[in-house]
């Protein structure tokens, strides 16, 4: 690659890019602006029509829209029954808030390390932890790829276990055709403001359990009997009992007038995350010192992050550098994530440490995720994938 006289001066000129953008179009915006002026800004019939959408979206039987991936995560394990004593599966590789939903529920984290081809879960290690104490498989889709869920549902029947889904980055995601909410017991999604498709802050629970959307309704209104907007309807009833020790876990209607639309859109923002991806591995393809994400011939990905693995036994430069350098050019980029063992509070509580899953160890000394949302355009693509290269050849060993 050369460089031009003024090329630098060009680099420092640009604008800001940042890691991701959310994309909000007019129709958003006026939904969110007849919510605002129908004077029923809670959890109320955009809510349900967004639940209804999402349902038949994914090919669930039930959705229910919640505040957040953390709170259907933790409502999940509410309704199952899950608590002191019992033992849940996951991997370390993940945000904080799956591991501790569980903890939440007085349950055990039981960590099992991943793939080194999908950085996801890896089913011989969830085998291997399974002891009579285990209750649930808490699978997560990293990066958008679902996990093997054939094999992870065979572990699941084998020992009588749940099988949970955080799809916080899966939203759109398939497996074997089928797409992600419609195959385990309980699915949680994210529509947190970077996902593929945002209502702000906010989530979804899907299942194909009865018993579980009761309870999991149940508990997203502080365990009583009926929600808001039929008490408050003209024709609804004051009265109500509370059933249960639940939480306020609920999504209100503003929210559900950005999702209607986001949902709608979200196929459209996947084909363009997809064509993002192909550029970036076409540019970065010819960097033997980089490990690109692929996606699973089985899978519909939905490319929520671009995962580079840095390999630095090739290179005068590591990956807290790295991002450092990509900073100083105005790139942002993120780290997804810092393992659950490299955590104080897990390692004091878990009794875990760096080192103890050596998959997820290696990966994470060299993972770095580069900007990926659907506004970015292709001379945003080359500045990104001409900005790494130049780093990387400048420190080749």
């Amino acid at each position: 690659m050369t460089t031009q006289p003024g090329d630098a001066a060009t680099k420092k000129q640009l604008p800001p890019l940042p890691y991701c953008q959310p994309d909000i179009s007019e129709e958003e915006i006026a939904e969110v602006v007849d919510t605002i002026r129908s004077g029923w800004l809670t959890t109320g019939p955009k809510t349900r029509l967004f639940e209804e959408r999402f349902r038949d979206y994914v090919g669930s039987k039930h959705a229910v829209a919640v505040s957040s991936c953390t709170a259907g995560l933790h409502l999940m394990l509410m309704a199952a029954g899950i608590g002191e004593g019992d033992e849940v599966i996951t991997t370390p590789l993940t945000f904080c808030a799956t591991v501790n939903t569980i903890l939440l529920q007085r349950a055990t984290p039981v960590l099992a390390d991943i793939c080194l081809d999908d950085y996801n879960i890896d089913p011989e290690q969830v085998e291997a932890k399974v002891t009579p104490h285990t209750k649930v498989i808490m699978a997560v889709h990293y990066g958008g790829q679902p996990c093997r869920m054939d094999e992870l549902a065979a572990i699941a029947r084998r020992h009588n276990l749940l099988l949970f889904e955080d799809a916080a980055h899966a939203s759109g995601a398939a497996y074997r055709g089928k797409m992600i909410g419609s195959i385990g017991d309980a699915t949680a999604f994210s529509f947190y403001v970077i996902k593929n498709m945002t209502t702000g802050e906010g989530g979804m629970v899907t299942t194909n359990n009865d018993e579980l959307e009761d309870k999991i309704r149940l508990l997203r209104l502080h365990g009583m009997s009926h929600d808001a907007w039929k008490r408050y309807d003209a024709k609804g009833s004051w009265y109500y009992e509370v059933l249960a020790c639940g939480l306020n876990y609920k999504m209100t209607d503003v929210q559900s007038a950005l999702g209607l639309h986001q949902l709608a859109r979200l196929d459209g923002f996947i084909e363009r995350r997809a064509r993002i991806v192909d550029d970036y591995t076409r540019r970065l393809a010819r960097l033997p010192e980089l490990v690109l994400p692929k996606a699973r011939e089985e899978v519909h990905h939905a490319w929520h992050l671009y995962p580079i693995w840095l390999q630095g036994e090739r290179l005068s430069i590591g990956r807290d550098a790295l991002i450092e350098e990509l900073k100083a050019r105005g790139i942002g980029t993120s780290v997804h994530f810092i393992p659950i063992h490299y955590h104080p509070y897990y390692q004091q509580t878990l009794g875990v440490k760096q080192g103890d899953f050596p998959n997820t160890d290696r990966l994470f000394a060299g993972l770095l995720s580069l900007p990926l949302f659907p506004r970015m355009t292709d001379d945003d693509v080359a500045r990104v994938s001409d900005a790494v290269e130049e780093i990387i050849v400048s420190h080749r060993l």
